[in-house]
């Protein structure tokens, strides 16, 4: 009998995205799968049922009907309380679980007997870089923010030589240079921005001048330390926070917009912009939080909305900028899903092996416990 694959419609507020498309539906029949899709699943990606009943997909009208006999579930949050009580025993579960803060829902899964994979846990390897969905849906929420910051902003990028004078360019300051804070930084040169960009990791100053933009940061010993083996910048110490603060403080002073994507995977995101720097910046100036749902990189910034300070700066705290730009998320956050998947479907059959170095680091709970060492605790 060939393996179910469910996937249901998204119940997240705000959540746009979707785990599967009609493209990902061919693959996954391809590997040997039935692929069942709860009705309106891809409404928020502009992908009607017809489309998934097209490529080979059963509709089903409710989440009851789709999670029967399941035994994959994909997702692009983890399950609500009512999607794992319609788990079958065993079930595996592949989402983006947030397991750090979501232990509800990860005491839940256990308690299901589910095998419930995260794929915000994927390793930054070679051979998984088809699975990484911290990549694919960063470049976006990088793109993204550059956006938003020219939405919010009340001038132009470029700069214009015009009859009437010139238009000075627009100075885009980017704090964090991971996958997201580089695509910021090639978007808003793009547009014509004067750009400069920070980042604790040493490696990441030459990505930063070959986008063309300048590169600022204390570079001192503990900077050429800075990144650990899996390229994740390490917590700095107070010394050198309090220099870097300096140095950033006089720089944020002059910027039009500052964009901030600094996360630290299981902690609370640093803050990189206090109150005072907030209050330093020029009548109009923007600031685009992308670590708004951890905690925030900005102080005063506010998870969905955007705060207008006293002095009359703009703190923008969307979450879920990936789901802004939901037709190119969902695509490919589903081909993401789709590669993972075919790490475990052999001759039309599920085969975990959980000694592969992939679904080891992914896996979050199985066999009734929580058996991710970095979630336990």
């Amino acid at each position: 009998m060939a393996v179910a694959i469910a996937v249901t419609r998204e119940r997240r507020e705000g959540e746009t995205r979707c785990a599967v498309t009609p493209e990902t539906v061919k693959k996954l029949i391809a590997l040997g799968a039935t692929v069942s899709v709860e009705a309106g699943t891809g409404i928020g990606s502009s992908i009607p049922d017809a489309d998934y009943a097209e490529a080979g997909a059963m509709v089903k009208p409710d989440t009851r009907a789709v999670l029967d006999g399941a035994d994959i579930v994909l997702k692009v949050r983890g399950p609500t309380a009512q999607e794992t009580a319609a788990l079958k025993p065993g079930a595996i579960v592949i989402a983006m679980l947030d397991a750090y803060r979501e232990k509800a829902a990860v005491e839940a899964l256990k308690g299901a007997n589910a095998t419930a994979f995260a794929m915000e846990f994927v390793p930054r390897i070679t051979r998984a870089q088809v699975m990484d969905v911290l990549s694919s849906q960063a470049n976006l929420a990088g793109y993204r923010a550059v956006i938003e910051a020219a939405y919010a902003f009340g001038k132009g990028f470029p700069m214009m030589m015009t009859a009437a004078g010139t238009v000075a360019p627009a100075k885009v300051f980017v704090m964090g240079v991971g996958v997201a804070g580089l695509q910021a930084i090639a978007t808003a040169r793009r547009l014509g921005a004067v750009v400069t960009a920070t980042d604790v990791r040493p490696a990441t100053k030459e990505q930063v001048e070959s986008l063309g933009a300048k590169f600022l940061a204390v570079e001192d010993d503990e900077f050429k330390n800075a990144q650990t083996a899996g390229g994740y910048a390490k917590p700095m110490s107070p010394e050198y926070q309090a220099k870097q603060a300096v140095l950033t403080g006089e720089h944020i002073k002059k910027q039009d917009i500052v964009i901030t994507t600094a996360l630290i995977p299981g902690r609370a995101a640093p803050v990189l912009v206090s109150a005072e720097q907030v209050a330093s910046m020029k009548p109009g100036s923007v600031l685009i939080d992308l670590a708004v749902e951890a905690g925030g990189n900005v102080a005063g910034a506010k998870a969905g909305e955007v705060v207008t300070t006293a002095n009359g700066v703009s703190i923008v705290g969307y979450t879920n900028l990936p789901g802004r730009i939901a037709a190119d998320a969902s695509a490919l956050y589903a081909r993401n899903l789709a590669a993972f998947v075919g790490l475990m479907l052999k001759d039309g059959a599920v085969t975990l092996d959980l000694d592969d170095e992939i679904l080891k680091a992914a896996v979050v709970t199985h066999g009734g416990a929580v058996v991710h060492e970095g979630v336990k605790g």
